[in-house]
Formats: structure tokens, C-alpha cells, sequence
């Protein structure tokens, strides 16, 4: 039968994001305020990660959209550029203001703006008395996009009847900060004609892809990384069992591969008292898979359309889930028309994928993944030679384990992506050098009394360097930990869960650029501790 693990976890979201600011005034409770039980209303949500930060100076502000999501019908409107601000902006911010009350699941959402995708976010879970969230992200890099007028869409998915009451309220704008422009931000933003054709400028020397790629939708897809083959008996199976990973390919050849990042949504792992609060990391910041494709530009930069497809491995064959639109950044050489190269070749390792079942009392799958590539290829530029190589290399592990009927159902799994991009032309060779590590371990217990626990930790770490002549440059370390223990009974109308959870998010980022260190904790659905460092 359908566990209620998975079946609760089928009924919820669809999801994007951003960085979630706390609300002014907001401020941990005394331990004598923490009720014995989670009440009809609880603390605004709110994450550990950083806020924007925002240049002084003159600002404009510009409304993209403002709407109230009921059923599946898109916020369309129209952009126009700020007229006070000039057309090069030191820092462009976009906020989305959401409130919601009820009774509602998470819901995905999406901001285009002339076809290009500068938001992917999910929303919280509502109290019955209401509450309030926001979430920033900095949209600087799609200054291109935003120098002339485009149409918008916004949707954020929802359905609403006399069960799930919540309409998803939102006002999303943008904060253009006049100023020079930074030296990073592309020259160019540009989508896919018909999702799959790129043409680039002929004088391209950069070419990066950018893909939200989000396992959501309601279905198994959605937590893919508890999926199991078809020889083991659980409720959700793929033909291989839970490795993924996301491909793009120019004209039929892969050019990149890279772990997709483990989302838990906030209706996830069958139990919302973790996330009433404190979402998952990224959970209100879905941050897009970057593929470097310079290497290619020899190839693109000819004038005619390309093939660019993304594919994510180990999804079955005509089942559905997934969501990977396309950004492509691109930076052009000033110094000159049209840059040639050539891709020089690229090394594809074997594609691992295996797993070991063990039937038993309690059912085990120990799965292992990965995979490897190399690209090569030189741009002669107005500044000489230049030659671009990219490797990555991709590693997953995971042990799942459950009982019949999943009334224990726990997993232990570990992903790992490194990139390392050597740029060589003029002048010393530079080298940046990204370790990132996803982590997840949980279990989710049902007990006789239908009361249902979740324990779970969950990590976001990165490790990156940049050398230029072999000597450190620059150098970053994130480390985002979310940890949470929830209890509530199931089989029950809302008032008589008797739920009780503490959970908390530690977010750490040091480096050449300083340090940031924030805790949150919170019990009940009280914040009780927030807490920053550095």
C-alpha cells in the first residue's frame, strides 16, 4: 500500500526562491513564552542566510508584478526601466512581499521577464491566523534584460476550495542603484528560441548557462532522491534508482553535467512543523545549476542557431517532474567583431550508477553514482589567445532503509560536485577551484499511536579558490546546516495534532571577503534564538 510517508508527501508543492528577510522588530522569545504545543499561529518565517547588500546612493524602484495566486492562471503585466536611474546600475535587487492564511500547501513559483527567468522560488506553509514573508535575491547579472521594456509572468501555482483556503498574496518589485556597473555582469542575457535554439553575438569570449533545474510537481520527482528500482518494494520507483544528474548538450555533444541540488520543500519529508518557520536551505532561494560553456564559443560564435538541451538522468522515461529553464549569460570582447576558436576536444568518463538491494524486516538500498567530464577549446581574442579548460566531477552516495507499509523510513546520502575552471591566455593562468558537498539524514517514524516523527539534518557547503599564477587570489567557505525534530499525530483534524518541534539553521560563510555567522532556533513555531557572529 501507499505509505502515508510518501502519500502526504505526493499531496504538496510545486517550488522556487530567494534569500528570506527577517521582519523588523522580530525577536526571540523567552523560554518561559514557549507554549507546551504549536498553537494556531507561529513566527514569521525567516532564514539564517545573508541579506542583500545594498550599495548607498540613488535608488529607483520599479513594480513588476502584483497579484493573488488562486488556481494556475499567470500574472501577465509589463516592465518598463526606471527613468531616473540612468542604464547602468551598481546593483539591481528584486524583493517578493508574500502573505498567506489558512490552510494551504507549498506552491512553486517563477518571475520571466521577457523570457528570462530572474526568480524561481516555493512559499511557506500558512498558519490559520496568517503570516508574512519576503525574500531578496540579487538580480544584477540580468542588467541586460532590464535596460529596455518587456513583458512579465508570474505564477505561482495554487489551488483553492473549502479545504486549502490560503490565496497566495505577492508584490515582487525591483531596486535599480545607479552607479557603475560592475566588471562581471554579462553584456548579454539571452533564452532559447523554441526551448532549444541559442544564437550568440559573433564576438562572444564567455559563454555561461544557467538552469533552474527543480524536482517538484507533486510526483516522486519531487523527492528523487528517495526513489528505489523496481525490483525493491516501495512507493516510489525509478528504473535505476535515486541518481541524478543534469546534462546540457550543444549540438548533441554533452558540455556539462552537475548534481542537482536536494530540495526539501517546506511540506517535505511528510511533516510541515519542520518548516513553518525555518525552511531548508534554499528552499526560498532556488539557485540555478552554471555551466561554464566557453570552451564551445569557437562553435557558437558562427552566427547561426545551436542546439542547447538539458536532459536529467535517471528520470523514467515518460514520466514527467522536472523543470529546467535556460538562461545563457554572455560577456563580449570590445576589441573586436568576430572572435573564432575552436573547441580543442573533451574527455567523457563512464557514467556509474549502482545499487545494491537488501530485502529484510526493515528493507535497505545502497546506491552509488557518478560521473566525469573534461572540455577544452581556445577563443583568439582582440587580447590574444585564450584557451578555456572546464572539469567536473560528480560523486553520490546514499543508504535508504524502510519496513513494510514505511512507518520507518530513513535515508543517509551524500552528493558531491567539483568544478575546476583554468582560464590561459595572456599573462599568468587563472584557476578557480569549487568543492561542493549536499548532505541529507533522516528518519521519519510512524508510531503505533499514529504519532509521527521526523529527525532530519540537512547541508549546503562550498569550498572555492581562485589562483592566478598558482598563487590564492581569493578564497570562500559556505557552510549552511539545517537541523530539525518534529512530532505530530497523524489521522487527525488540525486542532488535535499536538505537535511539538525545535529546529534551527547555522549559516556560515568566511573568506577573503570577511565573514558572515548566523543561528536561528526556534521551538514550537517561536523563534527563541537568533544569534550572529563576525
Amino acid at each position: 500500500m501507499k505509505s502515508r510517508f510518501i502519500m502526504s508527501m505526493l499531496a504538496g508543492v510545486s517550488g522556487l526562491t530567494l534569500v528570506v528577510g527577517t521582519l523588523l522588530g522580530a525577536s526571540p522569545a523567552r523560554a518561559a513564552d514557549v507554549p507546551a504545543e504549536f498553537g494556531s499561529d507561529w513566527h514569521d518565517p525567516v532564514t539564517a542566510a545573508p541579506p542583500v547588500d545594498r550599495p548607498s546612493g540613488r535608488s529607483c524602484q520599479v513594480t513588476l508584478a502584483e497579484a493573488q495566486f488562486k488556481d494556475f492562471t499567470p500574472y501577465r503585466g509589463t516592465y518598463t526601466p526606471p527613468e531616473r536611474c540612468g542604464d547602468r546600475w551598481s546593483k539591481v535587487v528584486l524583493r517578493l512581499d508574500g502573505k498567506v492564511k489558512g490552510r494551504q500547501f507549498d506552491r512553486l513559483g517563477y518571475v520571466h521577464v521577457g523570457g528570462v527567468e530572474v526568480l524561481r522560488t516555493s512559499t511557506p506553509e500558512p498558519s490559520p491566523d496568517g503570516i508574512e514573508w519576503s525574500v531578496e535575491k540579487d538580480v544584477t547579472r540580468y542588467s541586460d534584460t532590464f535596460r529596455t521594456g518587456h513583458d512579465v509572468e508570474m505564477l505561482i501555482g495554487n489551488v483553492v476550495d473549502d479545504t486549502y483556503t490560503g490565496v497566495i498574496d505577492v508584490k515582487v518589485t525591483l531596486t535599480f542603484y545607479a552607479g557603475r556597473q560592475a566588471a562581471d555582469t554579462p553584456d548579454r542575457v539571452l533564452t532559447l528560441d523554441d526551448g532549444v535554439a541559442l544564437t550568440t553575438p559573433r564576438n562572444s569570449e564567455r559563454v555561461v548557462a544557467e538552469v533552474y533545474a527543480t524536482g517538484s510537481g507533486g510526483g516522486c520527482e519531487e523527492y528523487w532522491y528517495l526513489t528505489v528500482p523496481k525490483k525493491a518494494p516501495y512507493s516510489c520507483q525509478a528504473d535505476d534508482g535515486p541518481y541524478r544528474e543534469v546534462q546540457v548538450r550543444v549540438d548533441g555533444r554533452l558540455a556539462g553535467i552537475a548534481t542537482p541540488f536536494p530540495t526539501v520543500w517546506t511540506g517535505g519529508w511528510s511533516n510541515p512543523f519542520l518548516w513553518y518557520v525555518v525552511p531548508g536551505p534554499r528552499a526560498f532561494d532556488v539557485k540555478p545549476v552554471e555551466y561554464d560553456l566557453t570552451p564551445f564559443a569557437g562553435i557558437l560564435n558562427d552566427g547561426r542557431p545551436h542546439r542547447v538541451e538539458v536532459s536529467v538522468v535517471g528520470v523514467p522515461e515518460g514520466q514527467s517532474g522536472w523543470s529546467t529553464p535556460v538562461n545563457v549569460l554572455v560577456w563580449q570582447d570590445a576589441g573586436k567583431a568576430v572572435v573564432g576558436g575552436k573547441l580543442l576536444g573533451s574527455d567523457v568518463g563512464d557514467l556509474a550508477d549502482s545499487t545494491v538491494y537488501t530485502p529484510g524486516t526493515e528493507h535497505r538500498l545502497d546506491s552509488e553514482g557518478g560521473h566525469r567530464l573534461t572540455v577544452a577549446g581556445y577563443l583568439d581574442t582582440s587580447h590574444g589567445r585564450v584557451t578555456t579548460t572546464v572539469s567536473r566531477t560528480l560523486a553520490a552516495t546514499s543508504a535508504h532503509r524502510w519496513t513494510d507499509g514505511e512507518n520507518v523510513d530513513g535515508l543517509d546520502a551524500t552528493w558531491t560536485d567539483d568544478e575546476t575552471v583554468t582560464v590561459d591566455g595572456r599573462g599568468p593562468a587563472v584557476t578557480s577551484r569549487t568543492h561542493r558537498t549536499y548532505t541529507m539524514n533522516g528518519t521519519t517514524t510512524v508510531g503505533a499511536d499514529d504519532r509521527l516523527r521526523t529527525v532530519l539534518t540537512l547541508g549546503d557547503r562550498a569550498d572555492a579558490v581562485t589562483a592566478r599564477g598558482g598563487r590564492r587570489t581569493a578564497w570562500s567557505r559556505l557552510d549552511d546546516t539545517y537541523t530539525g525534530d518534529a512530532t505530530y499525530t497523524v489521522n487527525v483534524p488540525r486542532d488535535q495534532r499536538h505537535a511539538v518541534g525545535t529546529t534551527g539553521e547555522h549559516y556560515r560563510l568566511h573568506g577573503s571577503e570577511g565573514c558572515y555567522d548566523r543561528r536561528l532556533t526556534t521551538v514550537q513555531g517561536l523563534l527563541t534564538e537568533d544569534r550572529r557572529r563576525c
